[in-house]
């Protein structure tokens, strides 16, 4: 592999890094949760990605995705695993999930999802203390060199195009409003 040695620059990854310490958050200086921030902030929805909202739950492009339109689902209330969620929140989320896919089948004609969550940093969390599904969608052939040979990611559009055609087949759907 020397042959691929070299530096592919992602400097976008540097503010998840620095998120990673206590108390900072990657895009802002206010300390905690940023989950629990987006909650708290119907208003910024636009700014903070939020898809849509019900009372219990958010819906919200991730800043860091895996594939072009990756999704991710939380509850409101700031909990660190699914065993303290009440089940009607575990059955809202659900309902987010399949929301979800549905926005994603029509704005980006997914052909496949990956659907999961992390629980604790040592499986993945970069946020352990909020607990939040992933919903990565797939398309046939879209794994390419660059995750095998540089450990980067190519997500071939711009993260605010992608949250404006959601929010318009969003709109087009029954479902909650932000």
């Amino acid at each position: 592999m020397a042959e691929f040695s070299g530096n592919i620059w992602a400097p976008w990854r540097m503010a998840y890094i620095r998120g990673m310490t206590p108390g900072a958050q990657p895009d802002t200086e206010t300390p905690g949760c940023f989950l629990c921030r987006y909650a708290a902030q119907p208003d910024r929805d636009a700014a903070n990605l939020v898809l849509w909202r019900s009372p219990r739950t958010l819906v919200l492009l991730n800043r860091y995705p895996y594939t072009n339109g990756h999704v991710m689902i939380a509850p409101v209330d700031h909990q660190p695993d699914m065993g303290a969620l009440p089940e009607a929140v575990l059955f809202e989320l659900a309902q987010r999930i399949r929301d979800a896919l549905r926005v994603l089948c029509e704005a980006v004609k997914a052909e496949g999802f990956n659907v999961g969550l992390n629980l604790g940093r040592c499986a993945g969390a970069g946020l352990p203390d909020h607990v939040h599904w992933h919903v990565v969608p797939r398309w046939a052939g879209d794994t390419n060199f660059m995750s095998s040979v540089g450990d980067v990611r190519v997500i071939p559009e711009a993260l605010q195009d992608v949250y404006e055609r959601f929010r318009a087949v969003a709109s087009g759907l029954s479902l909650p409003k932000p």
